[in-house]
């Protein structure tokens, strides 16, 4: 595992957009469209972000990002939010997301984080399941509201 950097974003997005759902909402050609490289700067910027991928040999293979968020609840404690995590479809079952998500856990850790949080499309039930065997309980119901662009 390792910070992610530019020239990791074509497999990023293409991990990304590797799914039914992926495909609907991710916009993978090369060259990539500028947003990507956009999002991948802002991202990289923030002290409180980490895009990291995971790679075998010189290849990636797999990619989550964590935010750290401070809160007032808990007494000012800080969370760790995993998103975006995906796996080669090539090397799936092999226990990659798996040593992903615990070098992520040890990360919130190291920073004091005092809960580890996700949220996981209700289409993807295998990828409830692999939160579910990690420790993750389903406690609280997600809400999303998509915004319309302008």
């Amino acid at each position: 595992m390792r910070r992610a950097r530019a020239e990791d974003l074509v497999s990023i997005v293409r991990m990304l957009a590797d799914d039914p759902l992926g495909k609907k909402r991710e916009d993978f050609r090369e060259p990539l469209p500028p947003s990507y490289l956009s999002a991948f700067k802002a991202i990289d910027d923030d002290p409180n972000q980490c895009l990291a991928v995971c790679c075998e040999g010189s290849s990636v293979v797999g990619v989550l990002q964590i935010t750290f968020l401070p809160y007032l609840t808990y007494r000012g404690g800080w969370r760790a939010l995993i998103e975006g995590v995906r796996i080669s479809s090539e090397i799936r079952s092999r226990g990659i997301g798996r040593f992903m998500m615990d070098w992520a856990i040890a990360q919130a850790r190291a920073r004091g984080c005092h809960v580890v949080q996700l949220t996981t499309d209700k289409a993807r039930p295998d990828a409830f399941r692999f939160y579910v065997s990690l420790g993750f309980e389903a406690s609280h119901e997600g809400m999303k509201l998509h915004l319309t662009r302008a």
